[in-house]
């Protein structure tokens, strides 16, 4: 599925984090000539401190996937050319979404959460997912990482101050509705449709998306004609945003897109 080339790159935010996440990467793309935003969530727009100073927030309690899926699908058809997406665990699995309603001339996901039906018992998976899904709390009441659960889910294994820097600088809080939507009919994907290109990134460090989910994500894509392919980076977390080295995760991801054209 051949598409004209595009300068415009939407980066989508996943859960739990500050869009400020993606800076380095707007700087990166930037200079190599594209066009980026990577707009903040419904009622997000604040620093990660202002927002941790509001929980709990009924407001950010209250967003739904689907409002989320709209908010990024709007963003995108205002756009004066259809964009590249670039997501990140919540927001790679928009970034398929969005990809389907053929709003995007190609896509890549970050250690995505995955689509409807693809699920894994791996206990580093159903010990990062506890806390957010929230079960048995009140869903009017938002979700804040504490710095234990942090260091567990996304900067595992990284050095004390680095983890430390990285929940000071982007942890927010969530909504449990939007983590529990993510395994609803809402996060189906139709994997025999044609799409535009197609990448998915994961990492062998990651405790919230283990690998494995990302290369199952990739299998079952099963459109002929269509671009989908698949990189696993060894050491990398859900902090791979912001981990020493995510140059490489660029990079690799540039010269991809660059062979979509």
């Amino acid at each position: 599925m051949k598409v004209l080339p595009s300068k415009t790159i939407l980066f989508i935010t996943g859960a739990f984090v500050s869009n400020v996440c993606w800076d380095e990467w707007k700087t990166y793309f930037e200079n190599k000539g594209y066009r980026t935003l990577a707009p903040a969530w419904p009622n997000k727009n604040a620093t990660a401190e202002d927002l941790r100073n509001r929980h709990p927030d009924t407001l950010v309690a209250s967003m739904r996937l689907s409002e989320l899926i709209e908010y990024y699908a709007e963003i995108a058809s205002d756009l004066p050319e259809k964009p590249i997406l670039i997501g990140h665990s919540i927001g790679g699995l928009i970034c398929q979404i969005l990809l389907q309603r053929d709003l995007a001339t190609a896509a890549v996901a970050i250690h995505s959460v995955p689509p409807q039906g693809i699920i894994t018992f791996q206990l580093s998976f159903l010990i990062a997912g506890w806390g957010p899904l929230g079960f048995f709390t009140p869903v009017n009441k938002s979700f804040l990482m504490s710095f234990r659960q942090w260091r567990y889910a996304f900067t595992n294994g990284l050095s004390m101050e680095i983890q430390k820097e990285g929940y000071y600088k982007l942890a927010i809080p969530e909504s449990k509705m939007v983590v529990r939507d993510t395994i609803t009919k809402i996060a189906k994907i139709d994997f025999e449709k044609p799409h535009a290109p197609l990448l998915l990134i994961s990492g062998t460090a990651d405790h919230t998306i283990p690998a494995s989910l990302n290369y199952a994500n990739y299998t079952r894509y099963k459109s002929s004609g269509s671009v989908t392919d698949y990189k696993k980076f060894e050491g990398r977390t859900h902090f791979v945003l912001g981990q020493d080295g995510w140059q490489e995760v660029a990079d690799y991801a540039l010269k991809w897109l660059q062979k979509q054209n």
